[in-house]
């Protein structure tokens, strides 16, 4: 008979270790323990999925289209810039078609010189422009085009992945599904419709100048109710001058807490985008107004010193997705690269903007083509619903097995139960997100806990009835079962390892368990079980065994 000191050394620090694991998972005793234990204790257990502790389940579309608009808008404003320049006159450059850009000149002499430009823009390619030949029309190529609509889904997916970080949500799932959808999962958010609009909101920072000669003959209202937003449009249509646009600024009267509205004329021509910031952060004014701070790169920080030299005492609006936020006066150049997000938001509000606007901006807006909110009642209900079964099942298997092999079953019970505290210490360890199929996993594993014990004691059974000794037939069972178990094992766990490598969210959650459940089982069979065995024919010689 080998010795077991080792083994049970082993056995016992294994089950310690588990037992530890799980200690921050069941927070009613974690919480109870004093201060000293918990720092010595991991201060991290299994989290719960969304279908457990509710949370967000969204479904999002990129505007692949729009993504390839505002590549070529871009591009607009920079031939318009080079047009500048290299002192070409042209009447107007806008576009035309959500890939098309067209070029308008007084002389058609300058179409040779405009024409070489083309150089500076091989993404494009000219085509014929019919009915005038003082114009040229420029394409997006095709294999732009898919470029960017890939690159948006690229970086719509990082964009969300780090606001969502930034937001504080643990464990969250952002993911790619089919060509241009985006799947988020947010398990345990308190507050899903902040989250949302922190997830959706585009980001577009824009420096944009007020057409202020323009704006003093329209003759706008002051201020107005927010809902009245769509009048003012309709009254003031078709009188709007060429490039230029109308966006409001938000107010709140914070003695009402009514919002209000200030209507500006803008002109559409963007002077700095967001993609040149840096950082943002929120900081508090003066009056205890907080307001956001933001700091551009070397390039950006150039970029707006010469803007604000060249536009003193005139108004510049910044604009977040089409809303002005402020439209201060510049009183002089602006160096050193540092500006103010200024307007009537809480601390909160200006939080968030700070979020998107480190985030940085998404290539296009979202569409959300599914929206779920999985309340806690419902998690919890699952989650009673989880162990109820996981109890009927190894309360069924218990009797079961004390039933047929008696003692040996009984055996064969300590070691379900040595499963079962060995996998929640290691989905503990793990910090592993256990969802509703992960508990049907742990189901699972329970059956497979006794399946190894089962083999092992028939072959026990065999050795027996071969007039074997009882030491002798239980290191025989435990031997001649050990290829078929392994052999079993290992074609379940290519299983488990595929679906975990190929399957999504809850499909990953069943192949850890599964896998882990395997693993273990192994252990608890070969170890567990053998040193009790061992334990029981160390001493007197046994005769018997109840089988």
């Amino acid at each position: 008979m080998k010795k077991v000191g080792g083994r049970f050394a082993l056995l016992a620090l294994v089950i310690v270790l588990s037992v530890v694991f799980f200690l921050p998972s069941y927070k009613p005793l974690y919480q109870a323990l004093p201060d000293w234990a918990r720092t010595i204790l991991p201060d991290k257990g299994i989290t719960l999925g969304l279908d457990l502790q509710g949370g967000i389940h969204m479904v999002m579309e990129v505007d692949e289209d729009r993504a390839v608009e505002i590549a070529v808008e871009r591009s607009v404003n920079s031939l318009q810039d080079m047009l500048v320049d290299k002192k070409l006159p042209a009447e107007s450059v806008k576009r035309t078609a959500s890939n098309q850009i067209t070029i308008q000149f007084a002389n058609a002499e300058l179409k040779a010189q405009i024409q070489k430009l083309s150089e500076e823009y091989p993404t494009f390619f000219e085509v014929e422009a019919v009915g005038s030949a003082n114009s040229l029309v420029w394409e997006l190529r095709e294999a732009e085009i898919k470029r960017i609509k890939d690159s948006a889904i690229n970086q719509a997916l990082e964009t969300i992945r780090n606001r969502i970080d930034q937001f504080g949500v643990s464990e969250p799932l952002v993911q790619r599904q089919g060509l241009k959808q985006i799947v988020v999962q947010l398990p345990g958010v308190k507050e899903p419709k902040r989250a949302k609009d922190l997830i959706k909101e585009t980001a577009l920072l824009e420096f944009k100048m007020l057409d202020e000669d323009n704006m003093m003959k329209m003759d706008f209202p002051a201020r107005i109710p927010k809902e009245k937003e769509a009048e003012v449009l309709a009254q003031f249509q078709g009188k709007v001058p060429e490039g230029d646009q109308i966006l409001f600024e938000h107010q709140l009267d914070k003695e009402t807490g009514r919002e209000f509205r200030t209507p500006y004329l803008v002109k559409k021509r963007v002077m700095l985008t967001g993609d040149v910031l840096s950082d943002a952060r929120v900081s508090i004014g003066e009056f205890n107004d907080p307001y956001v701070s933001i700091t551009f790169d070397a390039k950006g920080g150039r970029e707006f010193e010469r803007i604000t030299g060249e536009n003193i005492k005139k108004r510049m609006a910044v604009v977040l997705d089409n809303t002005i936020y402020s439209a201060p006066v510049i009183q002089d150049r602006i160096s050193g690269g540092r500006a103010q997000i200024t307007g009537t938001f809480s601390t909160q509000e200006a939080n968030d903007l700070a979020i998107v606007l480190r985030a940085g901006a998404l290539p296009a807006p979202l569409k959300i083509i599914q929206d779920l909110t999985v309340g806690p009642s419902l998690g919890q209900d699952s989650i009673d619903q989880g162990v109820k079964s996981t109890l009927i099942a190894g309360a069924l298997v218990v009797v079961f097995m004390i039933v047929y092999y008696r003692l040996s079953g009984v055996i064969a019970d300590f070691a379900l139960l040595l499963n079962l505290v060995c996998l929640l210490g290691a989905l503990s360890a793990l910090n592993a997100t256990l969802t509703l199929p992960g508990i049907a996993g742990i189901v699972l594993t329970i059956g497979m806990g006794v399946d190894s014990n089962v083999l092992i004691f028939e072959r026990i059974r065999e050795e027996l009835r071969a007039g074997k000794a009882v030491r002798l037939a239980v290191d025989g069972g435990y031997d001649k079962a050990l290829l078929t178990i392994i052999d079993a094992h290992v074609t379940t766990l290519i299983t488990g390892v595929a679906l975990f490598l190929f399957g999504t969210g809850p499909i990953k959650g069943f192949a850890v368990t599964l896998c882990l459940g395997i693993a273990i089982n192994l252990f608890t069979a070969f170890v567990g079980t053998k040193v009790v065995f061992d334990l029981l024919n160390q001493g007197k010689k046994v005769d018997t065994l109840s089988i």
